[in-house]
């Protein structure tokens, strides 16, 4: 924030967004610190690559104002996104009641000692579109196959805290040879789901052979596959 004797400028430096053919703005704020009504006026150094809305009016006494810059499309953003143009916001005291109709050139000329503050801005170019940053998994060049394998890794570790969270809560308020029954239930049903994925396997690879002409043969072994896999299935439910 500048300090004047007359208003508060913010921000010091007028910020641009720069993107081919479109336009970009940015706001100041006028804050009169006093008690007396202050005219202002904004000047640049290229009138026409910049519109100022207002570029002239008066800061009633202990009150903010909000002028806002645009900058008109440009062909090409600069290959170094440097800017030599710079902006000039001038305030002197106005006669009580003034509006911003009243506001003229000869209030900001210096005659009979009369002050006039003066402060300049630079123009700042900034990128539209910063990049954003890329997630670990895509710089990894994970595929959907793997995330899958490690999802099931973090489901069987968290089954296995489970289970010896539960066993630690309970101590031995169960028998030894009801534990030894959970654990061989635990084993059983691991086994019939590395026995159903060897299933879908064998029958995905079936179903390869099938399009390629293997015929009836194959379309039977299929089907007996399939029943096999809902027998397996059936028989581990009920237990």
């Amino acid at each position: 924030m500048s300090m004047g004797d007359f208003i508060n400028i913010q921000p010091s430096e007028l910020k641009f967004p720069v993107e081919s053919r479109k336009q970009s703005s940015c706001s100041m704020q006028l804050a009169n610190k006093t008690d007396q009504f202050i005219a202002f006026k904004v000047k640049t150094t290229n009138p026409k690559k910049y519109s100022v809305r207002p570029n002239a009016g008066i800061v009633l006494p202990n009150s903010v104002c909000h002028v806002t810059v645009t900058m008109q499309a440009q062909k090409d953003a600069p290959p170094d996104m440097q800017c030599r143009d710079k902006f000039l916001v001038q305030s002197a005291v106005a006669p009580i009641g003034s509006t911003n109709k009243d506001v003229t050139q000869e209030m900001f000329n210096r005659e009979d000692g009369k002050v006039v503050n003066e402060f300049k801005l630079r123009v700042i170019y900034i990128p539209a579109n910063p990049p954003s940053p890329v997630p670990e998994g895509d710089e990894e060049g994970n595929s959907p196959r793997s995330s899958s394998a490690e999802e099931e890794i973090r489901k069987s570790a968290l089954s296995e805290a489970v289970a010896r969270s539960l066993k630690q809560s309970m101590g031995n308020s169960l028998s030894s040879e009801a534990w030894a029954a959970v654990s061989k239930l635990n084993e059983e049903k691991a086994s019939a789901i590395q026995q159903n994925k060897k299933l879908q396997e064998e029958l995905e690879l079936l179903r390869k052979q099938t399009r390629h002409g293997q015929g009836a043969r194959v379309s039977t072994i299929v089907v007996l596959f399939c029943l096999l896999l809902g027998i397996l299935l059936g028989y581990f439910i009920k237990k």
